[in-house]
């Protein structure tokens, strides 16, 4: 299948497609909701507001484009993508295109967080953790797949209303950090999935490290300025790595926080 993009999708640390803001007195996390649901007792909100826009845009922009897994059409089906939009650009929340969503960012276009979604192959009851929230649009669409989500932004703001966001809409079981993505999430590793959505020129080690054998990295890799591509790593159960290259795409590119920076 040949797709062509003509989108500048996310810079570091977010979901949504920005340009980083370095972020400045952050911090080291804006908090851990406690998973106090058992896996079968976990239900994802529901929101009937807008529900006819969302499926049209299910159906015309993202099934109709290659998204085949029932799971993350029924998950796109579900998330109210408006919630996760600021008020002066409602009328276009469930338009295939990235939104700004303040502090130079963006919410990313849903057919890019269907297509990356459906490349993490997540199963329920996974454990998966993606660098970058962003406005929380990516996470909750993972969240209806599986309650363990953990998810790592590195501009203050956005993380702290990502957090209150999720608490407001239900989304309790999401769990939020204030960081370098780079680092990854040691303390919560290993995992069985991990999202990037911003460009490294290569895939940082740390998270290759932190991929439990048998699990699925999906990122963005390439030059900044240049057509990157859409990359997805395997792990096997050896803990050998396999890399596939998708889709060429454009992201802005993804770098660190200054303390992290001059700290190697």
């Amino acid at each position: 299948m040949k797709v062509v993009f003509n989108i500048l999708c996310t810079a570091v640390l977010s979901c949504s497609v920005f340009l980083l803001l370095p972020a400045t007195n952050a911090s080291p996390m804006v908090s851990q909701a406690q998973i106090s649901q058992s896996e079968a007792e976990w239900k994802p909100p529901r929101f009937e507001e807008r529900r006819d826009e969302r499926h049209q845009m299910v159906k015309e922009d993202i099934a109709r484009r290659g998204v085949s897994d029932s799971r993350v059409l029924d998950a796109m089906r579900h998330v109210p993508r408006h919630e996760f939009v600021p008020g002066q650009y409602q009328e276009f929340a469930y338009d295939d295109r990235p939104l700004p969503i303040g502090h130079a960012q963006t919410i990313s276009q849903p057919f890019i967080v269907g297509y990356m979604t459906q490349m993490l192959d997540l199963q329920a009851g996974e454990k998966v953790l993606e660098i970058g929230t962003g406005s929380g649009y990516q996470a909750a669409v993972l969240s209806e797949i599986t309650p363990h989500v953990f998810t790592i932004e590195i501009v203050a703001p956005l993380g702290q209303q990502a957090r209150s966001r999720f608490d407001q809409l239900g989304y309790s079981t999401i769990q939020t950090k204030i960081g370098d993505g780079y680092r990854g999430w040691p303390k919560q590793a290993p995992f069985d999935a991990i999202i990037m959505t911003a460009a490294p020129e290569t895939i940082p080690q740390p998270l290759i490290d932190q991929l439990k054998p048998g699990g699925v990295l999906v990122a963005p890799v390439g030059a900044a300025g240049q057509i990157q591509t859409l990359t997805r790593v395997t792990k096997s159960k050896e803990g050998k790595v396999r890399i596939s290259r998708e889709l060429p795409v454009r992201f802005v590119p993804m770098t660190r926080d200054q303390d992290s920076t001059s700290a190697h």
